[in-house]
């Protein structure tokens, strides 16, 4: 089986989205990866709003380049229509490729700071567990202190990479119940 993997940035794509469906899909996958705003995937032309869209661009996009299934995250970015958009996609009839969309609240950097066993031995700092990572205000900003108050010498793609190799899905899904939960649900449809 073969999915092509579409996110929004580079933390993503610097493997802590892997390492996070990894956890989830335990059946032997291939991956692919692309990024959502790549220039010549255009939204598809239809009905709905911009997210839904492009979702259902990359839909076909996945279908013609022969995939099994489409994996594909953005980020809410306080933007709540963009979770409605990623639902109204994954019930789209337009295509039949297999699909988890998801969004991560607020950001994708949120589910880094879901478990703080994972951030405590991944920065070799003693990280205290974070109050709800969904409703962080920048997330960001926060994971950048915490690398910048430990001694580990790496980038944030990095960090972020290791985290998401260590984290416990069950604790992610509780967490963040808003966005990875149902994302995590629609990984193991797959």
């Amino acid at each position: 089986m073969k999915a092509l993997v579409v996110s929004e940035g580079k933390h993503e794509l610097g493997g802590a989205l892997l390492a996070i469906i990894q956890h989830v899909l335990i059946s032997a996958w291939e991956f692919d990866f692309d990024q959502v705003s790549r220039g010549n995937i255009h939204a598809h032309h239809g009905k709905g709003q911009g997210y839904l869209k492009r979702a259902v661009r990359w839909m076909l996009e996945a279908n013609k380049r022969g995939y099994d299934a489409l994996i594909l995250v953005i980020d809410e970015d306080h933007r709540s229509e963009r979770v409605r958009e990623m639902d109204a996609a994954q019930k789209n009839q337009l295509s039949s490729i297999r699909r988890a969309l998801g969004v991560a609240i607020r950001t994708f950097d949120a589910w880094m700071l879901a478990d703080e066993q994972a951030l405590t031995h991944v920065l070799a700092l003693r990280i205290q567990r974070q109050p709800d990572p969904e409703s962080i205000a920048d997330p960001k900003g926060r994971c950048a202190s915490f690398l910048q108050s430990s001694q580990r010498d790496m980038s944030q793609s990095e960090m972020y990479r290791l985290v998401a190799a260590a984290t416990a899905v069950e604790t992610l899904e509780a967490r963040c119940p808003k966005g990875f939960a149902p994302f995590a649900r629609r990984l193991r449809a797959l």
